[in-house]
């Protein structure tokens, strides 16, 4: 069984935000397998297969910043080892739109990730990065992670998240060297 988890703030509020990449992926491969996310206490899950492979789908209900505990509970639940967690965030430090997939590493000073680390005791689970951007000069990133896209941004976005669902399914289905392969590749944005 893989997970792939979704980071986002809960609630209207923060829906389309910068932050909320990572359920926004979660939430279109929902859609694209015909599965609807239903509550299981702290998260809102549903099961897919890709390929013949199982994965749930998981939009943790808590902030960003205090994510740890429900992956951790996920994992231990699901029984869903580190190598098998694909946790999908924002990144402010790649560009608009580039995706970035890693095996393990460090959290690279997104909370998120910071609280997962944490919370499994490891760093050795793969992390999708989407790029949101740097924020403009005088803006503080705090602020600027929860700002919705600009209509001029928003085609970009769309279409990385199209690409980030694709290289999740590539992940359940094959492995993270499978999808590193076919995403990690730079792309120009106009």
């Amino acid at each position: 069984m893989k997970l792939v988890l979704g980071l986002g703030n809960p609630g209207r509020r923060y829906q389309g935000t910068r932050h909320n990449v990572g359920a926004a992926v979660v939430e279109r491969l929902a859609r694209r397998h015909g599965a609807a996310l239903r509550d299981e206490g702290g998260a809102h899950t549903a099961a897919i297969r890709v390929q013949g492979q199982r994965a749930l789908l998981a939009r943790p209900d808590t902030f960003v910043n205090v994510s740890g505990t429900v992956a951790a509970d996920l994992c231990r639940r699901h029984h869903v080892a580190l190598a098998d967690l694909l946790v999908v965030v924002d990144d402010l430090d790649l560009p608009l739109g580039q995706l970035r997939l890693r095996p393990h590493g460090g959290h690279g000073g997104h909370n998120g990730l910071r609280s997962i680390i944490e919370a499994l005791g490891s760093e050795g689970f793969p992390r999708l990065r989407i790029g949101i951007g740097r924020p403009p000069a005088g803006v503080d990133p705090a602020d600027y992670v929860l700002e919705r896209f600009s209509a001029e941004e928003r085609p970009v976005v769309e279409e990385a998240l199209e690409r980030a669902a694709d290289a999740a399914e590539r992940f359940v289905a094959a492995g993270i060297e499978a999808a590193m392969n076919a995403f990690n590749v730079r792309r120009t944005v106009p």
